[in-house]
């Protein structure tokens, strides 16, 4: 894939009510061409370099999961959930990135203690791969939400994907943001009482 370049968008003035000019006659009167500023080519464009464009992705990338989070634990008062914001940009497409909303553990049918965390990107892609977590990734803006289940290692001294749970790892995935905020409650709930009702939302 070719190298992505970036440029700033100019702020457009906000247009004033002006009357039309009728530009023959003036040639006629004075001689002269009248150029306003609006005759010209807009300024030329600014380029970005890939660290303004990582700064303004990131920026947004942790408004979203601010509201995200507070849509969480907006839900319920039994199921609250800790803030763990931090985002991560693509180094080669740098206006792509994903972002760490919460984390906690949850409790399954043939798995106990279960330590997972939710995430959200605004690309598309597939997830889970041993040498990459994500795979063909489109460069596109996309939308994304998803849970990993995780373990600690011991060796790198930090929380990798556990695929003895599933073999990517990957507890949902989803585009939809009203099924990843079903599927995040479901996993947060303590009691069976609070996952039907959760369940029958």
């Amino acid at each position: 894939m070719s190298k992505l370049r970036y440029y700033a968008a100019p702020k457009l003035p906000v247009a004033e009510a002006k009357p039309p000019k009728a530009i023959h006659s003036e040639f006629l009167r004075t001689g002269k061409i009248i150029r306003d500023e609006d005759d010209w080519v807009a300024d030329e464009k600014r380029y970005l370099s890939y660290e303004e464009v990582a700064e303004r992705t990131g920026r947004r990338l942790q408004a979203a999961a601010d509201t995200t989070h507070q849509r969480i634990n907006g839900v319920h008062k039994a199921i609250r959930f800790p803030k763990l914001l931090f985002h991560q940009t693509l180094s080669d497409i740098p206006h792509l990135g994903y972002c760490h909303v919460t984390a906690s553990r949850a409790n399954f049918a043939d798995y106990a203690d279960v330590k997972w965390a939710f995430y959200f990107a605004n690309f598309n892609a597939e997830i889970g791969g041993e040498e990459s977590f994500f795979k063909r990734i489109t460069p596109q803006y996309g939308r994304m939400y998803f849970a990993v289940a995780l373990k600690p290692d011991r060796v790198k001294r930090e929380m990798v994907v556990d695929r003895s749970i599933r073999e990517d790892g990957l507890l949902f995935r989803t585009s939809d943001p009203k099924v990843a905020l079903k599927n995040v409650l479901l996993l947060g709930a303590r009691t069976s009482a609070l996952r039907k009702i959760i369940a029958s939302m």
